[in-house]
Parts: C-alpha cells; sequence; structure tokens
C-alpha cells in the first residue's frame, strides 16, 4: 500500500462515499491524509449511513461537515442528504456551495435551511453535470438559456415548484438529457393544473405521484418515458419517432396522446392500468422492432374486449419477451387466442392471475403452443391466506395440468412466483 501513488489513494477515498469513513480511512497516515486533501473527488454526508447524525445538534453537525469539506480541494461530486435533521444555518449552507462549485460536476442536496438557500443561483453558469434537489423549493426562475450550461441530469423530488418555473428551468439547461420529478408540489395561479415542458436533447424522463390537469411534453429526442402512480386527465407528448422504451405504473389518465410515429418502441410495460385495446394498440401496432410487451394486472374499458395474440405475432416479429396477466373471463377468452400465427423469437414467457380460475390452465396451454422456441416460463399467482375447499380444488387441478402439460415441454424451464 505504501508505493500506491497519492492518486490513486484519492479514488479509493472518493469510492468509500461516506464522509465519516473517508475521515477514518484517511488518518491512516500522512500519504493517506495528502491524498485527503487533494486528490479527493466524492464525499457524501447522509444521515441515513450513520444514525449519530441525527443525536448530533444541528449546530454542532455543521461544524462538522464544514471542517471536512473545507480540507478538500477539487471536489467533483457532493452529497448531502439530511432527513430528519433539524434546520441549518444558510449562511453555512452557501458557504459550503460556494466552496466547491467550482469544481462541483455532481451535487445531491436535501438540507433544510433557515431562510431557504437559492441551490440555482449558487450553482448557475458552472460546470454541474447532475443536479438532485429534494424537499425545497424553487422560485424566480430566470429566463436564462445558459444558466446550467452544462447539466445533463435534474432530478426534484418532493420540490415546491411553479408550472412556469419548471418549464423556464428546463429552458436554462440546454443540454439536459434525464430528467426525473418525483411528487413535485406543483404551484398554480389558475384553477387548472397545466404544465408545458420543452426540450430538444431530453432522452429520459421519470414522472412519480404527480397529479395535473394537463401534462404536455415535447421532446424531440425522448427515447424514455416512464410514469408512476400518477394522475392525468391529459398526458400528450410530441417528439420524432425516438422513443424507445414505454412505461406506465398505476396512472389514471383519461386521455394519453403520443403525437409521434414510434416505429422505435422496443419495450412497452404497462401494469395497474386500465386500457382502450383498440386505441392503444393501434397507438404501437407499427412498432416492429419491439422485444419486450408487459401487460401486467391490466382491466379493459369495455368487457368484450381482449388481448389477441395473432395481432401480436404478426405486429411483433422481433418480440422476445411477454408478459401477460389480467382477468380471464368465459365467453371472450378464446377470441384472444384466434389465429395461427406464432410467437417465434419469444424466449420469455410469464403468466400471472389474481383471482386463479380453471380457464387460466387452458390460456397457459394454448400459449405454450404459440411459443415454438420457449426457453423460460414464470407463472405468477396470488393465493389468499383463507382459502375455501373450492379454491384448494382449483389450485390444486391447475398444479396438475402443469405437471402434465410440462411433461411435453421438457426443453423450457418453468417457475412459480406465489404472494
Amino acid at each position: 500500500m505504501e508505493h500506491l501513488p497519492v492518486e490513486v489513494i484519492g479514488n479509493i477515498l472518493s469510492r468509500l462515499g461516506a464522509a465519516r469513513d473517508v475521515v477514518i480511512a484517511s488518518a491512516t497516515c500522512r500519504k493517506w491524509r495528502e491524498a485527503f486533501w487533494k486528490h479527493l473527488h466524492t464525499l457524501t454526508f447522509n444521515s441515513n449511513d450513520w444514525p449519530a447524525f441525527r443525536d448530533i445538534i444541528p449546530r454542532r453537525l455543521e461544524i462538522l461537515i464544514t471542517q471536512t469539506i473545507f480540507q478538500t480541494t477539487g471536489l467533483q461530486g457532493l452529497s448531502i442528504l439530511m432527513d430528519d435533521v433539524n434546520e441549518f444555518s444558510a449562511s453555512t449552507v452557501i458557504a459550503w456551495l460556494m466552496y466547491t462549485r467550482e469544481t462541483l460536476r455532481r451535487l445531491f442536496y436535501n438540507v433544510q435551511t433557515s431562510p431557504d438557500v437559492n441551490i440555482l443561483e449558487i450553482c448557475g453558469r458552472q460546470k454541474l453535470e447532475m443536479l438532485a434537489l429534494a424537499h425545497n423549493s424553487i422560485t424566480g426562475v430566470e429566463p436564462n438559456f445558459q444558466r446550467f450550461p452544462c447539466l445533463k441530469s435534474l432530478s426534484l423530488s418532493h420540490v415546491s415548484i411553479s408550472a412556469l418555473d419548471l418549464s423556464l428551468l428546463l429552458t436554462a439547461c440546454s443540454k439536459l438529457e434525464s430528467l426525473e420529478l418525483v411528487n413535485p408540489e406543483i404551484a398554480m395561479s389558475d384553477s387548472q393544473v397545466t404544465v408545458e415542458l420543452s426540450s430538444p436533447t431530453l432522452k429520459s424522463i421519470y414522472v412519480e405521484a404527480i397529479s395535473l390537469d394537463k401534462f404536455m411534453l415535447e421532446a424531440d429526442s425522448i427515447e424514455r418515458l416512464h410514469l408512476k402512480d400518477c394522475a392525468l386527465e391529459l398526458f400528450e407528448l410530441i417528439g420524432k419517432g425516438t422513443l424507445q422504451y414505454f412505461k406506465i405504473d398505476d396512472v389514471s389518465v383519461i386521455h394519453l396522446e403520443i403525437v409521434e410515429t414510434v416505429d422505435n418502441l422496443e419495450v412497452v410495460d404497462v401494469s395497474n392500468f386500465t386500457i382502450i385495446w383498440p386505441k392503444f394498440y393501434q397507438m404501437i401496432s407499427r412498432s416492429s422492432k419491439l422485444r419486450k410487451l408487459r401487460l401486467w394486472d391490466v382491466a379493459f374499458d369495455d368487457e368484450d374486449e381482449v388481448v389477441d395474440l395473432e395481432t401480436i405475432a404478426v405486429c411483433f416479429p422481433r418480440l422476445n419477451h411477454l408478459s401477460l396477466s389480467y382477468e380471464l373471463r368465459d365467453g371472450v377468452m378464446h377470441y384472444g387466442l384466434q389465429g395461427s400465427s406464432n410467437l417465434e423469437n419469444v424466449m420469455v414467457l410469464e403468466l400471472g392471475w389474481t383471482v386463479i380460475n380453471d380457464l387460466f390452465s387452458h390460456w397457459v396451454e394454448e400459449l405454450l403452443k404459440r411459443c415454438p422456441n420457449l426457453k423460460k416460463m414464470i407463472i405468477f399467482g396470488v393465493v389468499s391466506e383463507v382459502k375455501s375447499h373450492e379454491e384448494c380444488q382449483i389450485l390444486s387441478n391447475f398444479t396438475s395440468s402443469i405437471v402434465q402439460l410440462m411433461r411435453k415441454y421438457m426443453h423450457v424451464v418453468v417457475q412459480f412466483e406465489y404472494e
């Protein structure tokens, strides 16, 4: 170890992450202290890493953090995540940011201060590439195109911000590629809550726990879209056919509009969602590059609607991963199994139920017939704690039928996942 260059030791200390561990390790010898002073590039203060943080009074904690930060030169990554810690002095936090901002590339910030600290003003026009803010307020964003000339990733979690400021903030990030919005508090001036965002460089957006009347996104380069736990009247995406990954999970939306060609879609993952199947199918039907289709715990707007395997086989010839879980209804299910086209490239098949019935075994058998090159099948099921004799009999019959069925498909690996 004594022959290691101080630059390498600096990398080792940076990989430790937690500030307490870094300080202890740097006390090993003079060479390690030098690496801490001159070559440390990442430092993390996280109240979850060391519970004792919560037992130290804020003033004392401020002093410890200040002493640690001010011993470094050239920090590129700084995380200050203080959950359940009382307010810090704004002047102290400003001093940390002013000391590091010229070299800082990554900032993860969750600190309660009195008064609030304007992170955008302090860290703007610098070299910051990644910014993650939590439990803070953003106000008065200036319409300045070059405010964050290097920022590529922006995450806002439990942040209070107006729809206008959010729009202006994206405009100020001329190189933004990734955006995360988690449970933001959107301040509005009128009764209708509308957010309109535009970014020509944005490639990935993740939105969680947001409730709006209208959410409109114009993104010419968008590749990944993930909506989770959202309530929206209208969601509209305007792009130029670059979308590859589309996922919605537990979303309530009345009007879902993808105003772009989706020829490049490779993954469609929909769960806990009510589908108007003809409209949804029309939206993705030209996605001939689709590799994974997941429709899980979905409900159909019309009781007579059903997922059509023939259509899936014809429209998605490259599909190799198929996941289906929805209510199987007698008199309707056979419509989805009509046709003779096989899912030639499907290697992984995931099937699930929430309420098992005798139709499920037949459905599994028909799907196996349509996947001649299948390698793995996973069956997910929900088993109630208190089961009637009838439920036990159905489960017993299903187990027996699957055992018999899989004797015909010895080359397929079968897994069962019950909850």
